[in-house]
């Protein structure tokens, strides 16, 4: 028998989402184990909310199945969703009450007492603003206050969607510090996201979303883990597009003052004498550490994560509010 230590906390078959003619979720197998802070990567448009919309009940599926806690009848799924703090994208509370009197009604929602309102705005820094009103409250802390809503209970598994989209850099490195605190105490969270840099600074694994289909799903480490080769030229036009000729090049893409490149082979000598018998060349050529951008790209050929991938607005399903 499996102890609840073995039982993965999300793990979904071939589940799928379709709107008449429009696939929003392809066929997706997840698997998300016990303390992992995992990462739901993909562009806008590619089927993140509506993943989770399936997942929290909000959305029924078209297609496949999906546990949570290891349970997956409705029943089961209903009591694990006891077991699951949420927040969407766009976090509805009311404008013209506090912070604390927001959290108030989703306790009272929960049917928690109001020291755990106490512990919460702590946890995200807002105890000292607690009696001001929302509406008067930063982005930074209108994210940090859904952060909180979603912590009110203590739940086992965090889910979040886009919890930095907007922030400036300052709102982005709290919300981070939140989480990664979240995580350090043990809590598995489950993070939508396109900001690339947050869910590498962020997130211990990571599945990659593209048209409503997984394309890669490991530990961030391991993603990450086989260098690119970085290189530089007089003339960088001319040097990426040699370096996009080469065979063994997968792919090719300038950064900042550099050009860097996927090879097949990790062979920078062979490199630099096919560019050499090209009349170019190069002042610089090493291996550089591969982000999770260069996987990303690698995995579905998008070079700006922020466009649609389905030519659309850029939002993949309809507006959802704050889950208490």
């Amino acid at each position: 028998m499996k102890s609840a230590s073995d039982v993965p906390i999300i793990q979904t078959f071939g589940l799928s989402k379709r709107y008449r003619q429009t696939t929003a979720v392809d066929e997706i197998s997840l698997r998300v184990e016990p303390g992992q802070v995992f990462g739901f990567l993909g562009p806008n448009g590619a089927g993140k909310t509506t993943t989770i919309g399936l997942l929290l009940g909000i959305i029924n599926p078209s297609g496949g199945r999906f546990r949570l806690f290891g349970g997956e009848s409705a029943a089961e799924l209903h009591a694990a969703r006891r077991r699951i703090g949420a927040t969407l994208e766009y976090p509805n509370f009311y404008p013209y009450l506090s912070g604390r009197d927001n959290l108030r009604i989703v306790a009272d929602v929960k049917g928690l007492d109001s020291k755990e309102i106490d512990r919460v705005l702590d946890l995200v820094g807002l105890g000292r603003r607690a009696k001001q009103k929302f509406k008067a409250y930063s982005l930074g802390m209108k994210q940090r206050l859904a952060l909180g809503a979603t912590m009110l209970g203590d739940p086992e598994l965090i889910i979040l969607d886009e919890p930095a989209n907007g922030l400036d850099p300052e709102g982005m490195r709290e919300i981070r510090e939140i989480i990664r605190g979240l995580g350090e105490r043990g809590k598995t969270i489950f993070l939508s996201s396109h900001l690339l840099s947050e869910v590498e600074r962020t997130c211990t694994h990571v599945a990659i979303i593209q048209h409503g289909r997984i394309v890669r799903q490991d530990s961030v480490a391991d993603v990450t883990s086989h260098g690119v080769a970085g290189l530089r030229s007089a003339d960088l036009a001319a040097l990426e597009t040699a370096v996009a000729e080469y065979p063994a090049a997968q792919w090719v893409k300038r950064r900042g003052d550099r050009v860097v490149a996927e090879l097949d082979d990790g062979d920078l000598a062979a490199l630099n004498e096919w560019l050499v018998g090209r009349g170019i060349h190069v002042s610089h050529l090493v291996f550089e550490a591969r982000s999770l951008e260069d996987v990303f790209m690698e995995a579905t050929g998008v070079a700006d994560i922020g466009e649609p991938t389905d030519g659309s607005s850029g939002r993949d399903e309809r507006r959802m509010g704050e889950v208490p």
